[in-house]
């Protein structure tokens, strides 16, 4: 895979609203947001060639975008099964596309009605047909927040990682949503207003949950040199990793409290050339504050069993070694299943985030669902080529 390493390139990016409800299809947020990453890059309909997205039958395929986009001939598509673990590697296989010459201008998006039509983990239809839902089904542990409360439990216990701990990721991260216009939570929030809201599934409790999210969002992927001509400083992608092996579910791993993050994180750091001290922001999956805490070390900020304290530390704050999440990330901007990450990365770099830019970003981390529930995941290194 070093062989794509920074030759290819985010050349745009673009959003719809997030909403709670967006009125309208999961095909019209995917057109929206395409445009405006279209747009953002300088770019028509008209220069696309190829498609991306990954959906878990709540969204829209490139098949039925390409015609309702106007776009006349696709040379290059993926459809990719799977929600967030594989959000980043959706970028990447663009990326390689890119780099192999099979095509010139790539749109990577993800349109999603998942608070008002598919919610995760929800009632009201079938299992979803993989193999290791018959091992949770008989129990009734069907809904993300179940999952994740027994690591992040057992991290708690192996660790002592504290409910203050993953207060501070939710406290931290509003904090950052504050200073964003898109974000849907911007009402600021301190610890004692984590602490008291109520239970979801212990350890988690309300404030430790992502928002489920109406909304899209689009990158525009395109060589590196053709985004040098375009408007936009370029940011390249230099390093890209996925992958895994282990199903939590039904038996392959033995420690809770080590993710699919940890395998992958050497592959991504060989690609880029660099390593955790050469991050300087880093947009981390967090569909719950504990996917934070596990990250931090499973990408080497810090020792195994000490990302609590790392956060407790003040490390993850805009003034901190390493900002994380500065856009609010999915528990207070919003959900959308991981490429909003590598957006707010994007303009981070590109230091075009306004009160929450932080001074002199030029190497950006941004990562996937870490491999808990698919057994697998994904994560970029980007940098600003200036």
């Amino acid at each position: 895979m070093g062989t794509f390493r920074d030759r290819a390139a985010i050349a745009g990016v673009g959003y719809t609203p997030f909403s709670k409800n967006s009125g309208v299809s999961t095909l019209t947020l995917a057109i929206d947001a395409i445009l405006a990453a279209l747009d953002d890059a300088g770019l028509t309909v008209d220069d696309v060639d190829a498609l991306a997205t990954h959906r878990v039958g709540d969204s829209t395929p490139p098949w039925v975008v390409a015609p309702a986009l106007g776009v006349g001939e696709v040379s290059w598509y993926l459809d990719q099964f799977g929600g967030g673990s594989v959000s980043h590697s959706v970028i990447a296989q663009a990326a390689m596309a890119v780099a192999a010459g099979v095509a010139e201008t790539v749109v990577c998006y993800r349109a999603i009605n998942a608070r008002s039509e598919f919610r995760m983990g929800g009632t009201g239809r079938g299992p979803a047909p993989l193999f290791d839902v018959q091992y949770q089904a008989p129990y009734g542990y069907f809904a993300p927040p179940q999952q994740f409360a027994m690591y992040a439990r057992a991290h708690m216990i192996k660790y002592g990682t504290t409910h203050e701990q993953l207060g501070q990721v939710a406290v931290g991260q509003r904090s950052n949503a504050v200073k964003n216009p898109r974000a849907l939570k911007r009402d600021p929030i301190t610890l004692d207003d984590y602490l008291e809201s109520r239970w979801i599934a212990e350890p988690l409790r309300l404030l430790d949950c992502c928002l489920e999210t109406d909304g899209a969002c689009a990158v525009v992927i395109t060589s590196a040199g053709r985004a040098r001509d375009l408007p936009n400083t370029p940011v390249l992608i230099s390093g890209a990793a996925w992958g895994g092996g282990d199903s939590f579910f039904s038996g392959g791993g033995t420690d809770f409290t080590v993710t699919e993050a940890a395998r992958i994180a050497p592959r991504l750091y060989a690609m880029a050339g660099v390593g955790p001290d050469d991050i300087d922001v880093a947009e981390i999956y967090d569909c719950f504050t504990y996917s934070v805490i596990v990250q931090l070390e499973d990408y080497g900020f810090c020792a195994k069993g000490e990302g609590g304290p790392y956060v407790e530390s003040g490390a993850i704050r805009m003034d901190g070694a390493l900002p994380v999440n500065t856009h609010g990330g999915f528990l207070s901007e919003g959900y959308v299943h991981g490429i909003n990450h590598i957006a707010e990365a994007v303009s981070q770099l590109r230091g075009t985030a306004g009160d929450r830019q932080v001074p002199g970003a030029e190497v950006a981390l941004s990562t996937a669902q870490p491999g808990y529930v698919l057994a697998g995941t994904s994560a970029l290194i980007l940098r600003a080529d200036r």
